[in-house]
C-alpha cells in the first residue's frame, strides 16, 4: 500500500518537534512556580458552562448531558475561558488565583488558532490592570529565562522580553500606524454603539474597502488587521492598552474618560499573546452590555447564548475590585520555541 500523507504521530514527523514539547512541559512548570512564589491559588473550573462566554464572534461547542433516571437532558456549552466561574472565586474570598485551562472555541485553524488550546488566566483582587502589566512582563521573562533563550521568535521576526515593553494606546497605534483620529469617531456617550460613517470614511481614504453593513466595530478590526497588528512587537513587545469601551464588555470604564475602558493585549512579533482588564464590577451596567452583546450575535449569526445568572448573581453579591488576564500559553511557547504553527507545540492533534 503506498502511503498518500504522513499522520503527525509517525515518528519521523514527531520527533521533529520534541524540543517544543519539552519546552512546553518547562513553561507549565515555571508558570507555577511564578504563581507559587507569589502566594496565588492554583484552581481548576469545570468546563462544561450554562454560558461559556458570550464575546459576540466566538463561537462555543455545545453537548448534552443526559440523566437516565429522569429521562431529562440538559444543554452545556464548553467553555471558551474559565472567567465567569474563576471570578466567582473572587467572590468566594480568594485573592489571588490562576489556571492553566484547556478551553475550546468552534473556529478555523491556523498557524496561531485551534479548537481547543491551553489558556492562563490569573487575577488578583482589589488591584488593576496595572499590576497585570507588570505580571505580564515579569512571567514572560522568568520562561524566556527557564527556555534559556534571550529572544521571542517568530517568521524572522525578534522581541526582547528583556528589555522594558512599550506601552501604546490603542488611538496612538490608529494614529502612528494608520493616521486615524480614533477618539474623534466615538460617541461622547459610551453606552451608545459608534457611528461607523467617519471611521469609514477615514478607512477607505487608506485603501481599506468597507461595505454599507459595517459596523464601527468591523471597520474597527478591519483597520487593525490592514494597518496595525503586523507593526506591534517588533524589537520589543508591545502593551497596546485603553480600548473604545464598546470593546470591553468585561473592562471598567477608565476614571475621567469614558470613551475608553481599562483593558489591554501585549504583542510580541506582531502575534497576540494576551487580553486582560480592570474587571467590571457593577452588575446592571454588566447585564445591559451582555445583553447588547447577544443581541448583536443574534443578529449577526442568528444564536445566542445564555447570560450565567448565577454569575450575575454573584456580582449583586459583591465582586471585588479585580483584574485579570488570559494568555495564550501555545502561542507564548510559539514564540519561545520560534515554532512556525501551534500544533508545532501541542502534545497531539485532533483527529481528522
Amino acid at each position: 500500500m503506498i502511503q498518500t500523507s504522513q499522520k503527525w504521530w509517525q515518528p519521523e514527523v514527531y520527533l521533529k518537534n520534541m524540543p517544543h514539547r519539552r519546552l512546553r512541559a518547562q513553561v507549565f512548570k515555571t508558570i507555577r512556580d511564578f504563581f507559587a512564589a507569589r502566594s496565588f491559588d492554583e484552581v481548576d473550573t469545570p468546563a462544561l458552562q450554562i454560558s461559556p462566554g458570550l464575546e459576540v464572534h466566538l463561537k462555543a461547542f455545545e453537548t448534552f448531558l443526559h440523566d437516565p433516571l429522569t429521562d431529562t437532558t440538559k444543554r452545556y456549552l464548553l467553555h471558551t475561558s474559565p472567567e465567569f466561574t474563576m471570578k466567582k472565586l473572587l467572590v468566594a474570598g480568594l485573592p489571588r488565583i490562576f489556571q492553566l485551562a484547556k478551553v475550546y472555541r468552534n473556529e478555523v485553524v491556523s498557524p496561531t488558532h485551534y479548537p481547543e488550546f491551553t489558556l492562563l488566566e490569573w487575577y488578583r483582587a482589589r488591584e488593576t490592570y496595572e499590576s497585570i502589566m507588570a505580571d505580564t512582563e515579569a512571567l514572560v521573562r522568568a520562561c524566556a529565562t527557564a527556555a534559556q533563550v534571550s529572544l521571542l521568535r517568530h517568521n524572522g521576526r525578534e522581541a526582547d522580553p528583556f528589555q522594558p515593553w512599550r506601552r501604546l494606546t490603542v488611538a496612538e497605534a490608529f494614529q502612528q500606524y494608520a493616521d486615524i483620529d480614533l477618539m474623534a469617531t466615538l460617541p461622547e456617550n459610551p453606552k451608545c454603539e459608534p457611528d461607523p460613517e467617519k471611521l469609514k470614511v477615514a478607512a477607505e481614504k487608506r485603501g481599506i474597502r468597507c461595505s454599507q453593513t459595517d459596523r464601527w466595530e468591523d471597520v474597527f478590526f478591519r483597520i487593525m488587521l490592514n494597518k496595525i497588528e503586523d507593526n506591534l512587537g517588533d524589537g520589543v513587545p508591545v502593551i497596546l492598552y485603553e480600548y473604545p469601551t464598546c470593546l470591553g464588555a468585561l473592562a471598567r470604564q477608565k476614571p475621567g474618560n469614558p470613551k475608553v475602558v481599562e483593558r489591554f493585549e501585549a504583542y510580541a512579533c506582531g502575534i497576540e499573546l494576551c487580553n486582560a482588564f480592570s474587571e467590571l464590577t457593577d452588575p446592571q451596567e454588566q447585564r445591559r452590555r451582555f445583553e447588547a452583546d447577544m443581541n448583536m450575535k443574534e443578529k449577526l449569526y442568528g444564536e445566542r447564548y445564555p447570560l450565567d445568572e448565577d454569575f450575575m448573581d454573584a456580582l449583586n453579591f459583591g465582586m471585588p475590585e479585580a483584574a485579570g488576564n488570559a494568555l495564550g500559553v501555545d502561542r507564548l511557547i510559539m514564540l519561545l520555541g520560534n515554532a512556525a504553527d501551534i500544533r508545532e507545540v501541542q502534545w497531539a492533534e485532533l483527529a481528522s
